[in-house]
């Protein structure tokens, strides 16, 4: 039987989603083939041996990880990674991990750093590779990344918080003669829309600016496209592509945000209805964007689609949401394959 490692929870603000990611696997994972060993890690960092059961408490409106049980690490021996178990004074050496599954979602999990550990302890894991991982979460580097491969894409402007603390009016002059508003103002390495405002005029950039430093010392500043669709595929794999067709998102909010993803229901439209013209546009993008940072195991690649039929990148996304509402999962099963399956497509490829 297959040892799989399953992190989940992490130090991002998208600890809560990754409960929701890793609690959605833990349903469909085959346990015939794999036995599960899940692994919390707090807020505060501490990795925590947990049952594999992920609740919400009461009053709480999504799960966490709690700071409870014995703490845990990776260590490498001469039969190969093993999970140290510390409880109190006692420590104990548990069985050879065979493969690791991260569902961390934001820095801490999805940037590399956790790729990193589990490169040098010598575990295979799911998804992309140190440096695809730190690319694809930082929207800064991955949009120059994007910008070598001459992929299209809409204005944007990275802004560090000490430019902008120094000389805002400069930054807000550099920004109104590149594109007008409305601008999006999202924080560079953080995902699941925390931090993100829509400015629709100059007075409020200010106060978004702020709301977005809360979470990095980067601000992507971008290019808001009005009424544009959203469109996402899911892709897999490495040398060898597999991509599915659009889906659509059409927002319950005014745009995509924590609580439209979440907790209200926005509509996804799988496949999306669009021309075949605009499909396969977005497929040769996606192929493109997942091969500019050499991205490897899964991503989602998003797109907006313009009412003239133009299609431009997004954002790629290198850990996407597992959760029931996900659209990755979701896109893969109208592609006939299930949620069972994809996890064991991922393991798979994985352990390759």
């Amino acid at each position: 039987m297959i040892r799989v490692l399953l992190l989940y929870g992490g130090r991002s603000a998208e600890h809560e989603i990754s409960c929701l990611s890793a609690r959605s696997v833990l349903e469909v994972i085959d346990r015939d083939r794999y036995e599960v060993v899940t692994v919390g890690i707090t807020r505060e960092g501490r990795w925590v041996r947990t049952d594999g059961t992920i609740e919400t408490a009461p009053g709480d409106r999504l799960p966490h990880v709690a700071d409870l049980g014995p703490s845990v690490g990776l260590i490498g021996t001469p039969d190969g990674p093993r999970l140290l178990t510390v409880d109190g004074e006692v420590a104990s050496v548990g069985p050879v991990v065979d493969v690791a599954f991260p569902l961390l979602h934001g820095p801490f999990g999805e940037d590399g750093t956790v790729q990193g550990m589990l490169e040098t302890v010598g575990v295979p894991y799911v998804g992309a590779d140190v440096t695809a991982s730190s690319i694809g979460i930082d929207k800064a580097a991955m949009k120059a990344s994007f910008a070598a491969a001459g992929l299209p894409q809409g204005g944007y402007l990275a802004v560090h918080r000490s430019r902008w603390s120094q000389e805002p009016e400069a930054v807000t002059a550099e920004l109104a003669a590149a594109f007008p508003p409305p601008w999006f103002t999202k924080p560079a390495r953080q995902g699941s829309s925390i931090g993100i405002s829509k400015v629709h005029e100059v007075a409020g950039l200010d106060a978004a600016m702020a709301e977005a430093y809360e979470h990095d010392e980067v601000v992507v500043i971008e290019q808001g496209i009005e009424h544009a669709r959203e469109l996402e595929v899911g892709v897999l794999g490495r040398g060898q592509l597999d991509v599915t067709r659009p889906g659509e998102i059409v927002s319950s909010h005014e745009f995509y945000d924590f609580e439209a993803k979440y907790l209200d229901a926005s509509e996804l439209l799988i496949p999306a209805d669009v021309p075949a013209g605009v499909a396969e546009r977005v497929d040769a993008l996606a192929r493109r964007a997942y091969r500019a940072i050499n991205c490897r195991g899964l991503a989602r690649v998003d797109f907006f689609a313009t009412r003239d039929g133009a299609v431009v990148v997004n954002e790629i996304n290198t850990i996407p949401g597992f959760t029931p509402s996900s659209m990755f999962p979701r896109l893969w099963a109208a592609e006939g394959l299930d949620y069972p399956a994809l996890v064991d497509r991922l393991l798979h490829d994985a352990l390759g």
